[in-house]
């Protein structure tokens, strides 16, 4: 059988799987990322780390299956950057990381510009996105002259891995990560001249841009003992996405995490601007560019890690399955988990959480549910919001991340949104979205089909009746209104 080697460069570590043509994970391999906090809000890592350790992971997986892959899919944490030396291939600085706030001034500078900024990538401007990075890299390591003579290279860590893989040869990345760099015009499909002239970035530095499906170079006999073509690269969300299955518009992913990413495909129409989302570029079951509509609801496993580690009301996450399902209903209780303010739709730093409806009869188990129910409300509001904007009804609703495993909470979200929800037999979809994207493109699968049908899932179809879905949000809005109310009313 045929195999693709999946490497996923994760802002942690680095998880790297072989995948067999059948569909199994039949190798694994995993090393962690050092992370480095020079200042408060500086956030690195050290690029020739990454790579050594992305090596590490690969051999280990290729090892562990007893197989050489036939090709190799990369993704990657989006946003962080790194520049490099293009003659020997070194760094000039550590990476700076997507969590990383040192920018936030430079922003604020260009606040006149932000509507432009947002039309022209489809991105909100913040310190989070590349642009400002890449600028703060060459003004403080004094490297502008260079950029210009071309004796640097830029790029995502997707980009430094395929530049480190292929021995320099290729200097390229794909349309997913350029469209998180805010120097991407999203509708063209190229580089912004604008963009590139407003944040002081070269032209010359930035990569090529290659469909997510396609030829993106030859990894070295040296790496992996034989040459090996790298045929599949998305960031980590729209691989998650692909993985997931979601190429149509109006199918979408949550990874309910720590917080949880909500991806949307609107296909080949760009939505509508609003509602504090993101217009972001995925991929088609051919690997092509769509649009999709991008959020991130800041709390959502969180708020029962809270529970188990603030209030000490749980010992383990697993058990507020059996706490939700022992009531009935949730007899008015709601926690709107604004711990860290509140993100899309409402986008009110300043909220903090708040719990309503508490009544003598209120117990552990109520607490337990509301906390499962918020993710399911705030998933709802934000898939609302995107449905809105871009005029596409939506499908379904495919789920991952460590909260997908509870049942309750994935019956629940399915009666909340009306929609099936579907949780796949392998829940990490990242890198198994770059192995598809590798292996349609080398002919492991012969299309996007057959790869998917290597899958199995777990289908959640709605239960409730209409009106009690309306009364259960009616209920989570109110308590939403009296939290932004909270925290606005400044007397």
């Amino acid at each position: 059988m045929k195999h693709v080697l999946a490497i996923d460069e994760g802002t942690t570590g680095v998880t790297c799987l072989m995948i067999r043509e059948d569909g199994s994970v039949v190798g694994r391999g995993y090393r962690e990322i050092t992370q480095y906090f020079p200042q408060p809000g500086w956030v690195e890592h050290d690029g020739a780390e990454i790579f050594d350790r992305t090596l590490e992971s690969a051999r280990e997986a290729i090892a562990s299956s007893g197989a050489t892959p036939d090709t190799i899919g990369i993704t990657n944490q989006r946003e962080t950057v790194l520049i490099w030396d293009r003659p020997t291939g070194t760094p000039v600085s550590r990476a700076i990381v997507w969590q990383d706030r040192r920018t936030t001034p430079r922003c604020n500078e260009l606040r006149s510009q932000e509507e432009r900024i947002s039309r022209v990538t489809g991105l909100k401007l913040d310190p989070y996105f590349s642009a400002t990075k890449i600028e703060y890299l060459l003004r403080e390591h004094e490297l502008v002259k260079r950029a210009r003579d071309g004796s640097l290279a830029a790029g995502t860590i997707d980009t430094w891995l395929i530049w480190k893989l292929t021995g320099g040869t290729e200097h390229v990345t794909d349309p997913t990560n350029a469209s998180r760099t805010m120097l991407y015009d999203i509708e063209s499909g190229k580089w912004s001249a604008e963009m590139c002239d407003l944040f002081a970035v070269p032209m010359d530095i930035l990569p090529e841009i290659r469909a997510s499906s396609g030829d993106f170079g030859i990894a070295r006999a040296d790496m992996f003992g034989t040459p090996i073509p790298i045929n599949g690269v998305a960031g980590d969300q729209q691989a998650a996405l692909f993985g997931q299955g979601c190429w149509k518009a109006g199918e979408g992913k949550n990874t309910y995490g720590t917080g949880a990413f909500l991806l949307v495909n609107t296909g080949n129409i760009r939505p509508k601007d609003g509602g504090g989302l993101l217009t972001t570029i995925a991929c088609d079951e051919r690997g092509s560019h769509v649009f999709a509509l991008e959020s991130s609801i800041f709390i959502a496993g969180a708020a029962v890690q809270w529970l188990r580690d603030g209030l000490g009301i749980i010992s383990n996450a697993s058990e507020t399955e059996a706490l939700a399902k022992s009531l009935r209903s949730n007899d008015g209780v709601y926690f709107v988990p604004a711990l860290v303010g509140l993100g899309a739709p409402h986008w009110e730093p300043d909220a903090r959480g708040t719990i309503v409806g508490l009544t003598r009869g209120t117990t552990r188990a109520h607490f337990a549910r509301a906390a499962l129910e918020a993710m399911a409300y705030g998933t709802a509001d934000v898939l609302t919001t995107m449905q809105d904007l871009s005029g596409v009804a939506f499908q379904r609703l495919r789920v991952d991340g460590g909260a997908s495993a509870n049942d309750w909470l994935l019956q629940f979200q399915s009666d909340i949104l009306g929609v099936p929800v579907e949780r796949p037999d392998i829940i990490e979809t990242t890198a198994l979205g770059a192995g598809g994207l590798a292996g349609i493109s080398r002919g492991v699968w012969s299309s996007a089909e057959e790869f998917l049908g290597t899958r199995k899932f777990t289908t959640y179809s709605p239960s409730g009746e209409a009106p009690e879905r309306v009364a259960s949000m009616a209920g989570w809005r109110r308590a939403v209104r009296a939290t932004l109310a909270h925290a606005r009313d400044t007397e």
